[in-house]
């Protein structure tokens, strides 16, 4: 009867010592799982320093007004992309889209954390080319089917060329090595895809 009382404790201790591990691990897993969502803050882990090499403030500049302005193009893919019926070529440019800009949010605030300068997004009403109307962006919000896709396309056609334009301007007057690669990455990228989405636009 002893011995079978000694074998119990020591099955319970090792259960309860595995358990502990179990655990401890569980919650190491969930604080893992916790940290993208931490990732994709304007000034997560990607942006903790600024591009290299000298700066002015036309850098700081372009880097300030594309950031809502992608902001909102993700925005818009998000929209249609929640969208049932939509034109399986409308989501693919969509997704492309949404692929693209993100990383290039958090690369451009980590630009400006790095900079000392403000990287929360600025007034949507700021003087930025292409950016949707709120009536328009609600009206997007509301369609579906071919309407959503044609006011998608048409709206973002508009949207990259402000993008082209304020790219233009940093690569008029902009210093930084790296925000100049990237606005001609954006100049290049966003030209091609308006020739796509003019093509689209026809099936509408």
């Amino acid at each position: 009867m002893n011995r079978s009382s000694v074998l119990a404790a020591a099955t319970l201790a090792a259960a309860l010592t595995l358990a502990g591990c179990g655990s401890s691990d569980h919650g190491h897993d969930m604080g893992s799982m916790g940290s993208p969502s931490s990732a994709t803050a304007p000034a997560g882990p990607t942006g903790a320093s600024p591009a290299a090499g000298p700066h002015d403030d036309a850098d700081v500049t372009f880097a300030q007004m594309m950031v809502p302005h992608h902001r909102q193009a993700v925005e818009m893919a998000d929209m249609l992309l929640a969208k049932q019926g939509i034109d399986a070529d409308v989501t693919a440019l969509a997704t492309r889209i949404r692929a693209a800009q993100v990383p290039e949010i958090d690369q451009m605030t980590g630009w400006l954390t790095g900079w000392g300068q403000d990287a929360s997004p600025m007034s949507m009403d700021h003087d930025m080319g292409g950016l949707m109307s709120q009536d328009a962006m609600d009206a997007l919000d509301r369609a579906s089917g071919d309407e959503a896709a044609r006011l998608f396309l048409s709206g973002m056609v508009k949207h990259h060329q402000g993008a082209i334009d304020m790219a233009d301007d940093e690569l008029a007057g902009g210093q930084n090595a790296d925000a100049k690669k990237l606005a001609r990455s954006i100049k290049d990228s966003q030209q091609a895809e308006i020739a796509t989405m003019t093509t689209l636009l026809k099936r509408y």
